[in-house]
């Protein structure tokens, strides 16, 4: 099993693909084809788990946003909250207390001070207003530990 830092380093990598494909507007294939070295287990895991998912994902964030629209997020901002709601949706394995601090610090580092970055908020911030994520048909409770499957949320808010 790979460390906390590991695991970090590979969303933060996972992001800086999916961002590429997006800036080029190329798929995430030739973009992981084209790497020197190839990409590790997890990272390749993400972006195509969120490739695979992209829609239903864009979907769900498109159906929840208030007062803007998916195409006029910032790039890096989408593309956390896509690496964000797969693992809610697709990593049973993962906590998803672990989920939204990795989201969160991803966005910190990596988004600039002057987008309209969203950050995201645990289920109980004072205004949740955006993805909420039904996990129940996804992954047992167990499977997650203390979370609540049916209540656990991706929760967003504007700065």
């Amino acid at each position: 099993m790979a460390c906390a830092d590991e695991r970090s380093d590979a969303r933060e990598r996972a992001l800086l693909l999916l961002y590429e494909a997006e800036a080029k507007g190329i798929s995430v294939d030739v973009v992981l084809g084209e790497q020197v070295i190839p990409t590790d287990e997890l990272t390749t895991l993400l972006v195509r788990g969120v490739q695979a998912n992209q829609e239903r994902i864009d979907a769900a964030i498109a159906d929840h946003a208030k007062g803007w629209s998916l195409q006029r997020m910032p790039s890096i901002d989408r593309n956390v909250l896509r690496i964000a709601a797969f693992e809610l949706l697709g990593r049973a394995d993962v906590p998803v207390a672990l989920i939204l601090d990795e989201a969160v610090e991803l966005a910190k580092r990596i988004s600039t001070d002057d987008s309209r970055r969203e950050s995201m908020l645990a289920p109980d911030s004072s205004k949740p207003i955006f993805l909420p994520l039904n996990l129940s048909g996804y992954c047992s409770s167990a499977a997650r530990g203390a979370a609540p499957a049916p209540s656990a949320a991706l929760w967003v808010s504007l700065k």
